[in-house]
């Protein structure tokens, strides 16, 4: 791994692809609908609902996936209360890497069925290890994997990349909730185009930002701003923002991933 890639996955002021207005907030109970118990913090077999919306390539959004089963290998158990693992609704995990595996180089010749595992694994790792790296893991969950997996038809040389991208992706959103959301509540109204605003109008937005640069680590905003925009109507949620009103506020959370790489990943002077 690059010394950027570890500067990125270790700062504790970035990260970031996706976002819309999370709706799983509540961590309903998923057998009796009652708020308060998160699928994965509680170690329960399935999920319900969840809004999803986050950029891959430039796929956004759609409709709920199948239930999933939570752990593999008992890794829901015992994580009642931890952070992370409050950060994971299986079935949205789910949802969205039905909808955007296939914009994924790794996904060519293959269906979702064959990946799904390798997902799952990497949203249910991050889960497992929340205070190590993707960095400090990967040799571990190689061995893992070819160890549950043999004679599998997905080794751990095809299944590392969507492995990653499903860590990545929590990742991103739990660095969002516990970091970045608080600085741009308590900075928003600096930029000029949150005058009549509030921060709420524009925190989808920042959110889809931060967390679209994290997944799209290749990329630059020039080359992703097409896609964001074409995403934009999905992974708005609830706020009424338009593309043009939105953008500079995605932008913002775009950039702000780059704090923890040298230089300026997009030369572009911000």
């Amino acid at each position: 791994m690059r010394d950027d890639e570890k500067d990125l996955n270790r700062s504790a002021s970035t990260t970031g692809t996706t976002t819309t207005t999370e709706h799983h907030d509540a961590n309903p109970d998923p057998l009796t609908g009652e708020a308060g118990a998160h699928p994965v913090g509680t170690g329960v077999g399935a999920a319900t609902g969840g809004t999803v919306g986050a950029v891959i390539g430039g796929a956004v959004g759609g409709p709920l996936g199948a239930m999933v089963g939570a752990a593999v290998g008992g890794v829901a158990g015992g994580l009642a209360g931890k952070g992370i693992s409050e950060s994971v609704n299986p079935t949205e995990e789910d949802a969205f890497w039905r909808d955007h595996y296939s914009t994924r180089p790794y996904s060519s010749g293959r269906t979702y069925e064959d990946l799904q595992p390798a997902y799952r694994y990497g949203w249910e790792a991050r889960t497992r290890h929340e205070d190590r790296n993707w960095s400090d893991v990967e040799t571990d969950l190689g061995r893992e994997w070819n160890e549950r997996h043999a004679g599998s038809n997905l080794s751990w040389d095809n299944a590392r990349n969507a492995t990653q991208d499903a860590w990545n992706r929590v990742d991103a959103r739990h660095r969002f909730n516990t970091q970045e959301d608080n600085y741009w509540r308590n900075n928003y109204s600096t930029k000029p185009y949150a005058s009549g605003r509030k921060y709420e109008d524009l925190q989808p937005a920042y959110r889809y930002g931060y967390e679209s640069r994290y997944l799209n680590r290749d990329r630059d905003w020039n080359s992703a701003e097409n896609d964001l925009e074409r995403g934009w109507e999905k992974a708005k949620g609830a706020t009424r923002s338009t593309w043009h009103e939105a953008k500079d506020a995605v932008k913002d959370g775009w950039h702000h991933v780059e704090r923890a790489l040298p230089g300026d990943a997009d030369r572009d002077g911000r």
